[in-house]
């Protein structure tokens, strides 16, 4: 039997999780070597646990091991232990306790890039929050960047197909094994991530049913599996706010896209961005300059998608801006018959849609994404 085999049998065995596996296995010599430890060594781990000795002495995990092993052959799935050098090292970074000691894997993605950032938001997207998803992505292209994120409907599946479209390899954490696909929508979607360079990676076993609980255990890893998780569009509560505090609570960068006061699906970014927990940004640069990476292409993260829908006094005041280098409020108010209120709406949401940016001063000017249509 392989090494693989006994460390897949350990995982199995009652009342052994995540940390107390790793715990475990700073003890021990080996997994393999624990199945063949006698009654008295065990008691000097594990006391007065019957259930976990007999358990061990019985081989009792061994059929479902079997089983498990079999799948994974039959289906060519990679199974790496956390000591190996193709885990990704980052879930074995100081804080991330919870991290699985076993991940199954199916693609050829490098799970150990020199950049890879994790974007999350809300299933329930709207426009804006697609638009903002394939403008952040197309900011990454040429750059090297490996795109995470957990393939649900919505903010999810738009962050794996704009890294598809953009040329970067993407990977799918699961919330369940690798023998089903959920939601059963983005089943193309997955295929199309695994043949161009991407994986899908889970920790959980195929003899496992889906349950709620196993969703937030799986945002963990997208949390830990990253330099930096975004949250391009959230409610105030659901998966991505689970993502984000995890990620802050490994000491991860955050970053959140703000929107509109009001808005539910920008509840959650505009609060973790107040609470400071998350810097705001608007584009991919700002990914950039707070990461400290440099570009590694002559790409500065220019919007390639439809230009954003404006109302009538956004469309005066962008036209206004499109004239001028640099503007001030007072400036824009003489070139049309908007009040201040109006004007400062209108920019407002101007800045929300990466159109403008403000400058000290109340200087206003167009953003590199808007000049791009310019």
């Amino acid at each position: 039997m392989s090494d693989y085999y006994y460390e897949l049998a350990l995982t199995m065995l009652p009342g052994i999780g995540c940390r107390s596996a790793r715990q475990l296995l700073d003890i021990v010599p080996s997994a393999q070597a624990l199945f063949g430890m006698s009654v008295s060594e065990l008691r000097q781990i594990f006391g007065q646990k019957r259930v976990i000795i007999n358990a061990i002495r019985e081989h009792s995990v061994f059929a479902a091991a079997d089983k498990e092993m079999a799948f994974i052959e039959k289906n060519k799935i990679k199974i790496l232990y956390y000591k190996d050098p193709l885990f990704p090292q980052r879930l074995n970074l100081p804080g991330c306790v919870d991290s699985p000691v076993l991940i199954f894997t199916l693609g050829n993605a490098d799970l150990n890039p020199q950049r890879i950032v994790s974007v999350v938001g809300t299933r329930k997207a709207t426009s804006y929050g697609l638009d903002l998803t394939r403008q952040l992505v197309d900011g990454f292209r040429g750059e090297g960047i490996t795109v995470v994120s957990g393939l649900a409907l919505g903010i999810d599946a738009a962050s794996h197909q704009a890294a598809l479209d953009n040329g970067l390899p993407t990977i799918g954490i699961l919330a369940h094994g690798l023998n089903r696909l959920y939601p059963p929508q983005n089943r193309n979607l997955a295929k199309q991530m695994i043949a161009r360079g991407g994986a899908l990676l889970t920790d959980i076993r195929t003899d496992t049913p889906i349950t709620p609980s196993m969703f937030p255990a799986r945002n963990r890893i997208i949390a830990s599996m990253s330099d930096a998780t975004i949250v391009v569009e959230a409610s105030k509560s659901g998966g991505a706010l689970i993502t984000a505090n995890i990620a802050n609570s490994y000491n991860r960068d955050l970053f959140a896209f703000p929107g509109r006061i009001g808005d539910k699906y920008s509840e959650g970014c505009n609060a973790i961005i107040a609470a400071c927990k998350a810097m705001m940004i608007r584009n991919a640069n700002d990914v950039f300059v707070n990461m400290g990476w440099e570009r590694k292409s002559s790409n500065q993260g220019t919007q390639t998608t439809i230009f954003p829908k404006l109302n009538d006094d956004e469309q005066k005041v962008y036209d206004i801006l499109a004239e001028h280098k640099e503007i001030s409020v007072d400036e824009i108010q003489n070139f049309c018959e908007l009040t201040l209120p109006k004007i400062a709406a209108a920019l407002l949401s101007l800045e929300l849609k990466n159109l403008c940016r403000c400058l000290p001063g109340k200087i206003y000017k167009l953003s590199l994404v808007s000049l791009n249509y310019c």
